[in-house]
């Protein structure tokens, strides 16, 4: 077993690594195993199987399933996201006990609920990842969002520079040599990865979760 899934490993045990996001991070959450967090860009694609290089610098392969869901990770603004919204906000925590927002994805109507809640991520140190709805939605002050999940709310500020991304149904055309990723991958006990999700960026946005 490499070095990089060692860690991964470590990391996902430390903090049961979440399924979101998702972004694609929030589908993963069905899939039985232990779940991982790729993020790189694709090298190679086949009809069952994706190369991909890593940010760490290190090289994998990925397989596919007819139940992997790709997702399309397309450009948004903070204009986008209304009361009611679904979203996910990658964050981390502010000294008043509010979150600040690493990145935003907005969840179209038919995946509201994907992920609902608040949990530990592995975007930053002490990040977390909240999926909810949102209630209140104050651009006037600091871009401040309500989001609303089962048990619980936050306030999350959305600093002018943080990326703020559209989550839409997309499939395996999206799947090309270049494109950025960001993947949910279980690990069998032989080292086969296989993905779960996959959220790719669409006309070269790199997905921020």
């Amino acid at each position: 077993m490499n070095t990089m899934f060692r860690q991964l490993i470590r990391g996902a045990c430390a903090i049961t690594l979440i399924a979101f996001c998702t972004a694609g991070l929030a589908q993963a959450q069905d899939a039985p195993g232990l779940r991982i967090g790729v993020r790189g860009e694709i090298t190679g694609v086949s009809a069952d199987v994706l190369k991909v290089h890593v940010t760490n610098g290190e090289n994998v392969v990925i397989n596919l399933t007819k139940d992997t869901k790709v997702r399309a990770v397309t450009l948004a603004n903070i204009e986008d996201i209304k009361p009611g919204s679904y979203i996910g906000s990658a964050a981390v925590p502010q000294e008043d006990g509010t979150l600040k927002a690493l990145e935003v994805h907005v969840f179209p109507p038919e995946l509201a609920g994907s992920g609902d809640g608040h949990r530990p991520f592995d975007l930053a140190k002490g990040s977390s990842m909240t999926n909810g709805t949102v209630g209140d939605l104050v651009v006037s002050n600091g871009r401040v969002l309500t989001v609303n999940y089962k048990g619980g709310q936050q306030k999350i500020l959305v600093p002018e520079d943080v990326p703020i991304v559209n989550l839409v149904p997309g499939d395996r055309s999206l799947l090309k040599v270049g494109v950025k990723i960001v993947t949910f991958v279980t690990q069998s006990a032989d080292g086969t990865l296989t993905a779960q999700s996959i959220s790719a960026g669409k006309d070269g946005i790199t997905p921020p979760m």
